[in-house]
């Protein structure tokens, strides 16, 4: 059976080790017919892909493969396990010899020659650059067989050169052998990537437990019977049990029994939730009280956890604007710096004698500068240049950054689904905000209603089929199981809803005139008009309770120096009550959905960056418009679909967390960058005029590499 794709896919890559080889990955899998969108993240070693069109994934595999690089289909951690042991043995390998080779070396430059020194060093530097370093030199073939080079092309250029001057030496040249240095390259360059392979580990810890929480098996009833199956085959519909202190294996409606259940996982109240028939209950969250039975709504995949795992793998693989600075300067670094590695070789070559009295003082002070050869101190160039110069540290830069600080924000409450809103948060000027359901509870009770009993059972009955948090609120009003055929129903978002049959019309919604009920709307009330065949027949008074932190988070924002605005489809009298007990100056009210739209071209018009906020479908297309859209975890899915983030728990005044911590991430990728840069900058002329020993370099490099996820790490 030909296996299609969803529009969003995530792949584990395989065989990539810097930058350059995450772009030609990238570029190959954006040339694919069909795909609308990829990304490559050399630091997950994910791809993220957005499909125009359903494709077959072996077509993306072929793609991948023909530029040189491999799709695994086992989970991410999987592969990062499998990739760990191996370069672990290596490592293992290549210590093993290196590091005796090492001392012989030593020896032998402080005089005390080793017989047979020079047919030793030639062996061993073969088996650690040809077996321990085999997968380095398949990345550096790869690389060039594609007309590019990346970090294993450098390293492997560099230990073969070494490999080379120890041939020369053993052919009977009277050069300086440097094999043992290219034994050292090749394992200093392995142990960089263990240890990279080691953090990168640790930072995936979080995601790996929230896949920890999803459990493997789970008890249906089945004919009366309990039956235990593989957690990831159940469907809706089945009746799960779960027994105190188990996990609670899908998302569901509590059929029977009485529990209470933990949620820190999802609302950081270490509080037990107390749970009835009826009750809503998430996977992953943890049963402790009471035995229930739970009727599953939603498959495991579709799950609200495995959405979470879903979106920080994707935002894993989106890219903050900063980082086109990035690339289009690893896109010229490694032909630059072959170019002056080989510059380098040939002034020395040519200059050397030149210049030899005054490398001999120097080599007095600094005695790993060699000044007996031409041709050796021209390699010697060459190898420290091209070593201390590549570039690990600067594809880690970001990457690195964006995995810890996505995986804090989920932590604060606020999952992120597009990286590129840590850049652009920083040039918000407005936040537009609707109000039913975000600067307030969105559970809005009826305390009052004038409807004959007839009327108001049929606007009970056609509530319900709008997912409106008001029209939630009217229809519990009356428990009956009630049913009136006949009815076309449809809502028209920010109006209301229409019933129709063929002798009546109800409509549902907005007053034709809100001065009616001022002393209502003045109160914070909110009124439903009901009209029957366009004669007013009563009304509905709701209120809406503030929710607690939106004074925090609209008092946050000001602060900041973001302007908080109001805009609703609810009444003036209405929306100006909840304006003024928030502090928020301006209003938009009776705004219908494509007037939501307008307003936020309105102020981007005015070269400032927008944020909305909203949760329902009314706000799904102002969402769409906004420079960074953020809905809370209960909104519509159109609205959640249309977000850059979805605010888990905490409520609005994680926004300003997320605020804090885009700086505070910022902050890092700069840092990172710098770093990277300056190290750079600062050590390749040393190693062009011979003053730095390739050992140094690649020590130097690993060091960078390492600093930089360090730096990463310790974002908080």
């Amino acid at each position: 059976m030909e296996n299609k794709s969803p529009d969003k896919l995530n792949l584990t890559i395989t065989g990539m080790t810097c930058t350059t080889c995450a772009k030609t990955v990238e570029k190959a899998i954006k040339n694919i017919p069909g795909v609308k969108y990829a990304a490559v993240n050399l630091a997950t070693n994910q791809a993220f892909i957005i499909l125009e069109r359903p494709l077959d994934i072996e077509e993306i595999k072929k793609a991948v493969e023909k530029v040189g690089y491999g799709v695994s289909t086992s989970p991410p951690e999987d592969v990062e396990r499998k990739r760990y042991k191996r370069t672990l043995r290596n490592l293992i390998f290549a210590l093993i010899l290196t590091v005796p080779l090492t001392m012989l070396m030593i020896l032998h430059m402080v005089g005390i020659h080793v017989p047979g020194f020079y047919y030793l060093e030639l062996l061993l530097t073969l088996l650690v650059i040809f077996v321990a370093g085999i997968d380095v030199l398949k990345g550096a073939w790869i690389a060039v067989s594609h007309y590019h080079a990346n970090m294993d092309t450098l390293i492997s250029i560099g230990a073969l050169t070494c490999l080379l001057t120890s041939v020369f030496r053993f052919a009977g040249f009277h050069i300086e052998s440097f094999g043992t240095i290219g034994a050292m390259i090749m394992s200093l360059h392995i142990l960089g990537r263990f240890i990279e392979s080691s953090l990168r580990d640790k930072a995936f810890r979080e995601i790996r437990a929230l896949i920890n929480l999803k459990p493997k098996e789970a008890r249906i009833i089945l004919e009366g019977e309990e039956v235990t199956i593989p957690a990831d085959h159940l469907r809706e519909g089945m009746l799960v049990l779960v027994r105190p202190g188990e996990r609670i294996p899908a998302d569901g409606l509590i059929e029977e029994g009485r529990t209470s259940v933990d949620e820190s996982m999802i609302s950081g109240e270490a509080i037990p939730v107390e749970k009835d028939k009826g009750s809503k209950v998430l996977g992953g969250t943890l049963n402790l009280t009471g035995l229930v039975k739970i009727k599953v709504e939603k498959r495991p995949e579709e799950s609200y956890i495995s959405e979470i795992i879903k979106i920080l793998s994707e935002v894993q693989g989106s890219r903050v604007p900063i980082q086109k600075l990035a690339d289009r300067i690893t896109n010229y670094f490694v032909p630059v710096i072959i170019t002056l590695a080989l510059l380098s070789f040939i002034f020395w070559f040519f200059n050397f004698e030149h210049f030899k009295p005054i490398l001999e003082k120097i080599s007095t002070k600094l005695p790993w500068v060699p000044s007996t050869s031409r041709l050796g101190f021209s390699l010697f160039t060459f190898v420290s240049v091209i070593v201390i110069a590549c570039p690990c540290a600067l594809g880690l830069a970001i990457p690195m950054a964006l995995v810890r600080g996505t995986i804090l924000a989920s932590k604060k409450g606020i999952l992120v689904r597009n990286a590129e809103i840590i850049q652009t948060i920083m040039d918000i000027k407005y936040a537009l905000f609707d109000k039913t359901g975000t600067l307030t509870e969105g559970r809005p009770v009826v305390v009052f209603q004038n409807l004959p009993l007839e009327d108001l059972k049929k606007v009970v009955y056609f509530e319900r089929f709008s997912n409106h948090p008001l029209a939630n609120a009217i229809s519990k009003l009356l428990e009956d199981d009630l049913t009136f055929e006949g009815y076309e129903i449809e809502e028209v978002p920010g109006v209301g809803l229409i019933a129709k049959s063929r002798s009546e019309e109800y409509f549902i919604g907005r007053p034709e005139n809100s001065e009616e009920y001022l002393d209502y709307l003045n109160n914070g009330g909110t009124v439903v008009e009901v009209r029957k065949n366009g004669t007013r027949i009563g009304f509905l008074v709701l209120e809406d309770k503030i929710r607690e932190d939106s004074l925090t988070a609209v008092k946050g924002l000001k602060e900041m120096g973001i302007t908080p605005v109001l805009v609703t489809g609810d009444n003036e009298k209405s929306a100006k009550y909840v304006a003024k007990r928030l502090g928020i100056e301006e209003v938009y009210y009776e705004v219908r959905p494509e007037d939501k739209v307008n307003i936020v071209r309105h102020f981007q018009s005015q070269g400032r960056k927008v944020l909305m906020v909203g949760d329902g479908i009314n706000d799904a297309p102002a969402l769409k418009a906004a420079d960074i859209a953020v809905t809370v975890s209960h909104g519509s899915d159109l609205a959640i679909e249309n977000s850059d983030a979805v605010i888990l728990k905490g409520g609005l005044s994680v926004i300003i967390d997320l605020v804090g911590l885009s700086r505070k991430l910022l902050t890092k990728i700069k840092e990172n960058l710098i770093w990277a840069f300056l190290y750079n900058g600062v050590a390749i002329p040393f190693a062009m005029i011979g003053l730095l020993h390739p050992v140094m370099a690649e020590g130097a490099m690993a060091f960078s590499s390492i600093s930089v996820i360090l730096n990463s790490m310790r974002l908080k």
